[in-house]
């Protein structure tokens, strides 16, 4: 199954000509699900990916960067006729928070169900879970894991036909768990796999959870909204470093580091290049790029720069609402 990030906006809280404010855009197969929506992030992926009717949006903290778009997001939903209910996210104080805005954006003709988590809060799937943890930040502030379940191992097809099982539905039996000509499963079958792991810091300044969370994880989106010639502000505003991003992407053994939340101090060369001294394997998204997670034994991770290709056509009741 397909599985990859989408970044829509990459800045810090303040955004630039280049960058959108923070909004990552979890794709997996037909799901998908918003991790922030900073102002504007409606407009970044209508340029981009369009914007699609979403299944979830999580918030990880309450600083205005990164919630002050889904006000008009939400109203864009019901404008465009939008019948489908959309669950909301977040850390405890989400609901004051929306129902105080709610004038912003008025009625809306589909359900908007508002759910606050609990510091190890986990939303369960079909065959992933996304969890909620605590990092270290001004006031109630979340990262995110999103975890797939374990995967049934490798079949081996050649060892079975050999142990004198006939191909076609005796192979699926077996696959079933059942015992098949004096064959059982294990015989043919491989360890169970891992499934992928994404872990997105939101903003936070040097956590332990984080890196126990992301220990092992395929990719891990931190913020690095400094480089450590301003590590004093950063140990101020509880913010991280390029520097301090890498080394807990050293301590977690993940496979791929993606920075995020630049300041405006930066163009971003600056933070990879402090980033990669310590963590080789790092990379720091623009806004429209993606990350593609295959699984691992398929490939690593990869950064996929955005070609400035057209959005796909928007639908028909997209196109209306637009045109008033």
């Amino acid at each position: 199954m397909d599985l990859s990030l989408f970044f829509a906006g990459t800045a810090g809280s303040v955004p630039t000509a280049r960058r959108g404010l923070p909004a990552v855009l979890l794709r997996r197969g037909a799901d998908r699900i918003l991790f922030d929506c900073g102002e504007g992030t409606q407009r970044q992926l209508l340029r981009s990916v369009g914007l699609s009717d979403l299944d979830e949006i999580y918030i990880t903290h309450f600083h205005a960067d990164h919630w002050l778009g889904l006000p008009g997001m939400l109203k864009t939903f019901d404008l465009r006729g939008r019948e489908k209910p959309l669950a909301i996210y977040g850390p405890p104080g989400l609901r004051a928070l929306l129902h105080a805005m709610r004038h912003v954006w008025g009625g809306c003709g589909y359900e908007i169900a508002i759910r606050e988590l609990e510091p190890d809060g986990m939303v369960e799937k079909d065959d992933y879970v996304i969890e909620a943890f605590p990092v270290e930040h001004r006031g109630d502030a979340y990262g995110y894991a999103i975890v797939e379940d374990d995967r049934p191992g490798r079949f081996d097809a050649a060892l079975a036909e050999r142990l004198g099982v006939t191909p076609g539905p005796d192979f699926g039996r077996l696959q079933r768990g059942e015992v098949v000509n004096g064959v059982r499963p294990e015989q043919v079958i491989g360890e169970d796999r891992p499934g992928r792991k994404l872990v997105i810091s939101g903003d936070t300044g040097p956590s332990d959870e984080l890196i126990e969370i992301a220990y092992q994880a395929d990719l891990l989106v931190h913020e690095a909204t400094f480089t450590s010639a301003e590590a004093d502000r950063a140990r101020q505003t509880q913010h991280s470093t390029a520097a301090q991003a890498a080394r807990a992407a050293a301590e977690a053994e993940v496979r791929l580091l993606a920075l995020v939340h630049l300041s405006t101090r930066y163009g971003g060369r600056e933070v990879r290049d402090e980033a990669r001294a310590i963590f080789p394997d790092t990379v720091v998204p623009r806004d429209f790029d993606a990350i593609e997670v295959p699984f691992p034994e398929r490939g690593a991770p990869q950064l996929v720069r955005w070609d400035g290709a057209a959005p796909p056509s928007a639908d028909p009741a997209a196109v209306a609402a637009e045109q008033g």
